[in-house]
């Protein structure tokens, strides 16, 4: 009888990290764009004070664990941070030369693309916040107004 209870106990606890590995990179390409999508709207009806406050507060509406905004200044090119919803350290600098863990200059691939086009989508490797490894991230950004507002998805 032990033995059958130390089973069920330990198919319970692997059953349990299964279902919360599950849940830390379940978000879904659809989501990281309705939430960019909802992201602008929010921008465009409230105001860029409101709306950067918003987004930059993690146990706010637009954070759900690994999936958050980020919001870039395009004006003046240098793709300056001005929302992050996973790391406020991240808020008032640069990101143009940023590159991820493979080298990849994504800011920029993503800056030029938006030049032309009002969304875009981009890969790259890059730290996941609620797993703290690196991972495949695919991140949907929109041009509103004089920022980009992106958010992505882990695989």
């Amino acid at each position: 009888m032990r033995k059958f209870l130390a089973m069920l106990l330990g198919l319970a606890g692997l059953f349990g990290m299964i279902a919360t590995a599950t849940a830390e990179g379940s978000h879904t390409p659809d989501q990281a764009k309705a939430l960019v999508q909802r992201a602008a709207e929010y921008l465009k009806r409230e105001g860029k004070d409101k709306a950067l406050a918003a987004f930059n507060d993690p146990k706010g509406e637009f954070v759900d664990g690994d999936l958050y905004l980020v919001v870039l200044d395009a004006v003046d090119g240098k793709l300056t941070m001005l929302a992050h919803g996973a790391n406020k350290a991240l808020i008032g600098k640069p990101q143009i030369d940023v590159k991820d863990a493979n080298g990849k200059a994504f800011n920029q691939e993503t800056m030029t693309a938006l030049s032309t086009a009002d969304d875009y989508w981009v890969t790259y490797a890059w730290p996941n916040p609620t797993t703290k490894k690196i991972a495949q991230k695919k991140s949907f950004f929109a041009k509103v107004g004089d920022v980009f507002i992106g958010a992505g998805v882990y695989n």
